[in-house]
């Protein structure tokens, strides 16, 4: 991981910058595992990047990756090959200001496990739907062909 010089900001310094960053890369780099989905990056996800709280960390976690759909909304947000625009909000503001720092510092960080983590979110995706179709064919007796 890259060093960064973050700022103090009013609700968080540039030390804790730094440790909800590499709480960040650790999230991404595993996967994003439920257990390394830390109260630390819950917090600054829904304080200073324009998400919903969903009303607990166990309920964001659902929210953005058990569904292969949400979890690619969810990595837009990150992927700098597009524009980061926030996926509740729709806008770009997340990534100025006082944590604006710490925002370009995720998105750069991310770079190298977006694409793995679009593949793994896509094939999810892709075996949920199959498993609806499959489940709907067989309400009216038939099969999905091989």
């Amino acid at each position: 991981m890259k060093q960064y010089q973050f700022r103090d900001a009013e609700f968080m310094t540039a030390r804790e910058k730094g440790l909800v960053l590499k709480a960040w890369v650790r999230f991404m780099k595993n996967g994003l595992r439920f257990e390394d989905f830390s109260r630390r990056l819950y917090q600054h996800l829904h304080l200073h990047c324009q998400f919903i709280a969903h009303y607990d960390r166990a309920g964001f976690y659902r929210t953005y990756f058990e569904r292969g759909e949400d979890t690619l909304r969810f990595l837009s947000q990150f992927d700098g090959r597009g524009e980061c625009r926030s996926v509740e909000y729709g806008m770009t503001i997340w990534r100025e200001g006082d944590y604006g720092d710490l925002a370009k510092a995720m998105i750069e960080e991310a770079a190298p496990y977006i694409p793995k983590l679009i593949t793994a979110a896509q094939a999810l995706q892709r075996e949920a739907d199959l498993a609806e179709a499959r489940k709907l064919l067989a309400k009216h007796g038939r099969e999905l062909p091989s």
